[in-house]
């Protein structure tokens, strides 16, 4: 991952109700959730709801799968891990104490 696709995939976030939404899929797995109960759950209006949901996807941290007539959304957890990794792969650097669960490539 580049630093501007990095930049796009945190903007692409950078809004409350998107945020909200992505951690929402993030924490149900890789089967997702259908655009209405997405929205019921947070209590989205569906025409919001639609366009954040538009983002997500357009941006890649989110994927979408037709299943009849609903739209299922979940998060693209290899997206989310390139991100993850990136802002992480020089976190102990400068020595800094990195989150618990980050492995370093240096020894401690």
């Amino acid at each position: 991952m580049n630093t501007k696709s990095a930049v796009l995939l945190l903007a692409s976030i950078a809004q409350e109700a998107r945020l909200e939404i992505f951690r929402l899929l993030v924490q149900v797995g890789a089967d997702g959730l259908a655009a209405g109960v997405v929205g019921k759950t947070l209590q989205i209006p569906p025409s919001t709801l639609s366009f954040h949901l538009k983002e997500l996807n357009i941006s890649g941290l989110v994927k979408s799968r037709q299943v009849g007539r609903y739209i299922y959304y979940s998060a693209n957890y290899e997206e989310m891990n390139s991100l993850l990794a990136y802002l992480t792969e020089n976190c102990c650097a400068s020595k800094a104490i990195c989150y618990p669960d980050v492995i370093c490539n240096e020894t401690h």
